[in-house]
């Protein structure tokens, strides 16, 4: 071979390798995400200052990255809210308006957080409750969506025998000697830790989602997680009862829970049953922790932790009795604050930031965070920033919604409005309430001659936003 035809074939040689290799190290250094989604889970988390809650999971969670202290869902239901986080698009009276919604019909041809990172090159897996619908954006994951089938004892003995006449479901709480891994959330923590096992040993760098269904009613754990809140020990709320001077377009009839055997179809629970609800609600919570335990663990142990970014989200939050309220669609504060936890390559761990964030800023920050470029239908805005620098500026005010009614959250106050026609009719009621003073949302202000102006500028805030989104 002559000298120059020999030189050319290792300069071409070389620059061949040299492309693979590069690809090969871009490969191996983009960043993994274990992406977790809990139903119907409120702060009710020790970290979050609930120091009654045994929840050591989360807090090791907290210490790997950023805890959000105000993070707010867009719309407190959750097949909506699951949506409209999964899209990057805002709930509209015409879009993700229930738990029946589905992005493949509210959004059809909107590019979903997952299907992008399949597109990136990604291996995308769906475990357990991510959307409300297991085939709900099929070509986003690239495996079938699984979940494990419902056919343990407590699921039987709780949810699906109803009532003779057939009216009613389960009881809504139940505690069973039974060991952890007779229970879906388990069975779905062990599917997701063989996932991890097998991904962490491929070349593609992967989106793993998991998602648990508790603490979702009915309220059924091991025996040995309601140990942990003794009965004596149960406190109800103090603010059992409707704020005062408030619209009566606000109330809530908490349909949902109303389905289950031994709540009343009308009026309040009783005090024992409140109890057991309330217990029964921590109970799920700390069983959910042992999962969150097992993931981390298995992570750990994988070689993988310091090159996976850990995103763990509620859907929305929970009422727990508050204005004699019981489960979620509101837009009252304890509805539609969720935690939210972000950890991962170059993210400062043991951080709490207490701007205000919401669930559509969770797409753009992924994006950011494994170097994606974001799509331009995206309506949230990236949380990098804060990531950074958990001080830093990010947003004057959040807005969420849930059938007729809208409202918009700044760091003081908290505005909301009731109108017909899923929200997009005639006015039926307003409320104003000075979160610096109530934060607990007992006294409607809205109609006190001292906060006009602040209630004028809120109600002109939330016009413009509802004009805003498409």
């Amino acid at each position: 071979m002559p000298r120059f035809l020999s030189v050319l074939y290792w300069m071409l040689f070389g620059f061949i390798t040299c492309n693979l290799v590069s690809e090969r190290v871009q490969a191996e250094e983009r960043p993994n995400v274990l992406f977790i989604a809990v139903d119907d889970l409120r702060p009710e988390i020790h970290g979050y200052g609930v120091s009654k809650m045994i929840t050591p999971n989360f807090d090791r969670l907290a210490d790997r990255g950023v805890r959000f202290e105000r993070a707010y869902c867009n719309i407190a239901v959750c097949g909506a809210s699951r949506a409209s986080l999964m899209s990057g698009l805002r709930p509209t009276p015409k879009r993700f308006t229930s738990y029946l919604t589905r992005v493949d019909k509210d959004a059809p041809g909107v590019t979903s957080l997952p299907k992008l990172f399949k597109e990136q090159g990604y291996t995308t897996i769906s475990n357990g409750k991510v959307y409300h619908h297991k085939d709900d954006d099929k070509s986003a994951w690239s495996e079938p969506a699984w979940r494990g089938k419902k056919s343990s004892l407590w699921w039987v003995m709780a949810e699906n025998q109803p009532e003779p006449g057939g009216k009613k479901r389960g009881p809504a709480f139940e505690a069973a000697v039974e060991l952890d891994e007779n229970y879906p959330d388990a069975i779905t923590c062990e599917k997701t830790i063989q996932d991890l096992k097998r991904l962490a040993k491929a070349e593609e760098p992967f989106f793993l989602a998991c998602g648990f269904y508790r603490p979702h009613l009915p309220f059924v754990a091991p025996q040995k997680y309601w140990d942990l809140y003794p009965e004596e020990e149960v406190k109800l709320p103090n603010n059992m009862h409707y704020p005062h001077d408030l619209s009566k377009a606000f109330q809530y009839k908490w349909g949902e829970m109303r389905a289950y055997r031994d709540i009343p179809s009308d009026g309040p629970v009783s005090v024992d049953t409140a109890r057991n609800l309330i217990r029964g609600y921590h109970a799920c919570v700390s069983f959910i922790d042992a999962q969150l335990g097992r993931l981390l663990d298995e992570l750990d142990q994988s070689g993988i932790a310091d090159n996976t970014i850990i995103v763990l989200w509620g859907d929305h939050g929970w009422q727990l009795g508050e204005h004699g309220f019981w489960c979620k669609h509101t837009n009252f504060e304890v509805a539609t604050r969720t935690p939210l936890y972000i950890s991962g390559p170059g993210i400062e761990g043991g951080r709490s930031c207490d701007k205000l964030v919401e669930f559509v800023d969770i797409y753009p920050t992924l994006c950011d965070l494994a170097n994606i470029e974001k799509p331009g239908h995206l309506q949230g805005k990236s949380m990098q920033v804060l990531l950074d620098d958990v001080k830093a500026n990010f947003k004057e005010a959040v807005f969420t919604r849930h059938g007729g009614g809208d409202a918009v959250r700044t760091s003081d106050f908290r505005y909301m409005e009731m109108r017909t026609k899923n929200g997009a009719g005639e006015y039926l009621g307003e409320g104003l309430f000075d979160l610096k003073n109530d934060p607990a949302e007992n006294y409607d202000f809205s109609i006190n001659p001292e906060f006009a102006e602040t209630r004028e500028n809120l109600k002109e805030m939330l016009k413009q936003h509802k004009a805003s989104i498409k």
